[in-house]
């Protein structure tokens, strides 16, 4: 089965390990030397009806995914390892001032 990057976009992430959805795809990392997929991004959800910016991002490996559906994607990973820090432009306006 052949896929495009825009048909993985808003895709379910679902862990296989327990059953629950981390979330939908949001973004992908390539690598531009190798052209080789290297992740999903999963954003974080919201603080605050996002006037307090978001959570951090999931970041999974592309080795940890298992199956690309129709619908879902399921990994094979602890989604609470693999996050990456957002940084807050937000707060940084203010601290100018």
């Amino acid at each position: 089965m052949n896929c495009r990057v825009t048909e993985l976009k808003h895709k379910d992430v679902i862990n296989s390990y327990n059953g629950c959805k981390i979330g939908t795809v949001d973004d992908v990392e390539i690598d531009t030397k190798t052209a080789h997929v290297c992740s999903i991004i999963i954003y974080g959800n919201l603080r605050f009806f996002g006037l307090m910016g978001r959570h951090d991002d999931f970041v999974i490996p592309w080795e940890l995914i298992e199956i690309i559906g129709e619908d879902a994607i399921l990994v094979k990973c602890d989604h609470t390892k693999y996050t990456r820090a957002r940084s807050n432009k937000f707060f940084k306006i203010f601290k100018v001032f």
